[in-house]
């Protein structure tokens, strides 16, 4: 079966730790992965190195065996960091791998935010307690803590744990304005923070610390990928975001998100079919039959219309959806129901 040559692996981690240089750490990293035939996105920085890769099962443990063994890594990084998902160099187009200011990009100075001032880590079953606690808590209206996700709106939309405050935010380099405009909301609360794999989480908590309003800061150690590992059918309901081109990874059956024309359950995304938009739209096989492809009215309407622009012009348009969506969104504490029971 042909498919089987297929099936290895995505690997995703990260590690913070001193890198004197990163160019030379970066080329080390691009023959590494060439070398073993990976594909994906591995972002180094004086702060570290930030990689998701796919490849078959051979060539992730040997990535997996060679990046332990790397002095840089050595005593920091250990195979519990690799976070693993089926599927392989076919789901990405291609290798990138670079030098940037931030290994995780907030948008904030490293030297200003460190992760070093990072949240309580909690393991996947005491953050399993966290929750258990704060649910039961919140359905008699009666919590001190706040279920924090700190990924961007369309990863929470189709997946995230019961009960939490998702910030409408687009970026995650929007999260830092997102919790100055929202500083009333953590006041004096405990947070439980999570992300997809815990990296956000490492910069995202070390900011909302800097600001001294909140009661305590924990975070889950290994992210929502970890967390599923231990509990499939635990308090994360709906799929996993992944920023590959399989979008999405599934731990229960459960659809918490729907078609956006027509309302019924789907959580699949595609993305827009207007050509410079680079939003991605929930929309049910039906309404793609229908020709209903684009992320909004606005989109569906340029796409029917494709305009002739000098060539080499791709413009990130805007449409009804970013338009709409303000940048930092302003949460109403009094007025915020939990769906804790759901």
């Amino acid at each position: 079966h042909a498919m089987d040559s297929k099936v290895g692996e995505v690997l995703l981690y990260y590690c913070y730790c001193e890198v004197k240089d990163p160019e030379k750490l970066c080329a080390w990293q691009k023959a590494l992965c060439q070398h073993l035939h990976l594909t994906g996105k591995v972002r180094v920085a004086s702060e570290g190195i930030n990689g998701t890769v796919g490849g078959s099962k051979v060539a992730t443990s040997l990535y997996i065996e060679v990046m332990l063994s790397q002095p840089l890594f050595k005593d920091i990084l250990c195979q519990e960091d690799f976070k693993s998902s089926a599927g392989g160099a076919h789901c990405f187009p291609d290798l990138r791998v670079g030098v940037f200011k931030e290994i995780v990009p907030m948008g904030i100075d490293p030297k200003i935010v460190s992760y070093k001032e990072t949240g309580i880590h909690l393991s996947p079953q005491e953050f399993h307690r966290e929750v258990e606690q704060y649910l039961s808590q919140a359905s008699q209206g009666q919590s001190d803590t706040i279920l924090l996700d700190c990924r961007n709106f369309y990863e929470s939309k189709i997946g995230h744990f019961q009960g939490c405050l998702a910030p409408d935010i687009r970026k995650f380099s929007y999260f830092p304005s997102y919790v100055d405009e929202n500083l009333e909301v953590f006041k004096d609360k405990r947070v439980l923070m999570y992300c997809t794999g815990g990296i956000r989480c490492e910069r995202g908590s070390a900011y909302l610390r800097s600001k001294a309003v909140c009661r305590e800061v924990y975070q889950l150690k290994g992210g929502i990928h970890k967390y599923l590992e231990e509990f499939p059918d635990g308090f994360y309901r709906g799929k996993l975001f992944v920023f590959d081109d399989r979008y999405a990874i599934c731990s229960n059956e459960d659809i918490i998100s729907a078609c956006r024309y027509c309302g019924s359950l789907w959580d699949q995304y595609k993305l827009c079919s207007s050509q410079h938009c680079r939003q991605l739209v929930l929309t049910c096989p039906s309404c793609r039959n229908k020709g209903l492809t684009a992320c909004c009215p606005v989109c569906q309407e340029k796409e029917l219309k494709v305009t002739s622009r000098a060539s080499g012009q791709t413009l990130k348009e805007e449409c009804e959806c970013t338009r709409r969506r303000p940048r930092v969104p302003i949460e109403h504490v009094s007025q915020r129901t939990l769906d804790a029971g759901k």
